[in-house]
């Protein structure tokens, strides 16, 4: 897609600061990465996968930058965490092998937010917002948890598609809907304050 192609929708946080510039773009790419390390940390440490507010934070910030620059976002989270100690429950890259596959679906799952936002406006609406989160989660699932499987294949671990579904899907799904909603309520809450000024 051409970056100077007119899009129906703007993003939240391009509607706020509409001047486009080199420095803006580096800082808003910066602020959503560092607001996922942010949500990454607040964790349960269950295993292999850890429960997390990390996809809240994924989505949030696909949804208010747009699909280019929350893509950019969270390619930065992860070469953060190359270094930096920005993944769940305060770990590298070198300490998430079970959960990587989770992590590189993350810029895909943003990218989808953020075009579902700037093609069909789906920030606007509780229910298109709702839609638009549980379709990134999806995205995510698809990545995270076949990986999962590979990962304790390779251990000697693995026990069928049930249990990896078990290990890292389906007790996630619950806490997945309650971010979901929650994102539901903030988004088009956000519009109508903007609407308001």
């Amino acid at each position: 897609m051409n970056p100077t192609q007119t899009l129906p929708y703007t993003p939240l946080v391009k509607t706020l600061l509409p001047t486009r510039s080199a420095l803006r773009d580096l800082l808003l790419v910066l602020g959503g990465s560092f607001f996922v390390a942010l949500c990454a940390q607040a964790s349960i440490p269950t295993q292999p996968v850890p429960i997390t507010l990390q996809t809240l934070g994924v989505l949030l910030v696909g949804a208010a930058l747009g699909s280019r620059l929350g893509f950019l976002a969270l390619v930065a989270y992860l070469l953060e965490g190359l270094a930096l100690p920005v993944f769940a429950g305060g770990k590298t890259w070198a300490a998430t092998s079970f959960t990587a596959g989770y992590l590189v679906a993350f810029p895909l799952a943003a990218f989808l937010v953020g075009y579902l936002v700037e093609r069909f406006g789906t920030d606007r609406s509780p229910w298109k917002t709702l839609v638009a989160m549980l379709l990134a989660n999806l995205v995510i699932y698809a990545l995270g948890v076949p990986w999962l499987g590979y990962m304790l294949a390779g251990i000697g671990k693995y026990a069928g598609v049930e249990a990896v579904l078990q290990a890292g899907m389906i007790p996630f799904l619950a806490g997945d809907l309650v971010k979901a909603v929650i994102a539901a309520a903030l988004l088009p809450t956000a519009w109508r304050l903007i609407g308001r000024r």
